[in-house]
């Protein structure tokens, strides 16, 4: 389950890019709380922690904004095209016992059938679970499967569904790799004798052997 953390947030008053410039060069990114029909909340994080905290996208976090706690999570990280560092957040205001729904990595475990490889087609699929407790991931398992995995094969935590349209699509592709046929290849790229070479053998033997009986 997601970690619980806890977070210092201030009000945010200046807005521009001037301010976040600013914001940033003091190790603090700007962020927009919203949620529950509430106006939208502008505040500053801290810079460090927050990377940190987020390294879990579904991270259940508890701010501290001036002496006032709300718990968020995640819902849109903006980081710098060429470095990793985080420029703004959206983080969606949530209540104990409520129900959300966040996109949650897939992972496989076992091996296929022998002789069967295996491909993840859905890296991650949405999962509705309470707020308080996110799961980090799900799994589906494809020990010695000889066919693809579905959706109904994930299994997925305690009190949490699957919010998935399509139940027909695999998440994981099982399939038996076709091998490549090397003298059937090297039958279908060979040259063929050039015209008249074969004739040019033969009667290259004829006339050896003429000039054998000359010599007889």
């Amino acid at each position: 389950m997601a970690d619980k953390l806890l977070l210092r947030a201030e009000v945010r008053t200046e807005f521009g890019k001037g301010a976040a410039r600013r914001a940033r060069r003091e190790d603090k990114i700007p962020a927009v709380i919203y949620g529950h029909g509430d106006d939208p909340r502008h505040v500053l994080l801290e810079g460090h922690a927050t990377m940190l905290a987020v390294r879990n996208p579904n991270a259940l976090i508890t701010l501290d904004i001036e002496g006032e706690e709300q718990m968020v999570v995640p819902k849109d990280i903006q980081r710098e095209a060429l470095r990793p560092f985080i420029v703004h957040l959206d983080l969606l205001a949530v209540r104990k016992g409520e129900k959300i729904v966040v996109d949650v990595p897939v992972e496989v475990i076992g091996e296929p059938a022998n002789g069967f490889e295996h491909m993840l087609d859905q890296v991650t699929v949405p999962v509705e679970a309470d707020a308080t407790a996110l799961p980090e991931s799900v799994t589906i398992d494809i020990t010695d499967r000889d066919e693809n995995a579905l959706p109904e094969h994930i299994i997925l935590p305690a009190g949490s569904e699957l919010q998935l349209d399509d139940m027909e699509s695999p998440i994981v592709t099982i399939y038996e790799p076709q091998e490549q046929d090397v003298e059937s290849d090297a039958e279908t790229t060979g040259e063929e004798p050039a015209e008249g070479e074969e004739s040019s053998g033969g009667d290259a033997e004829e006339s050896g052997g003429e000039e054998s009986s000359d010599d007889e």
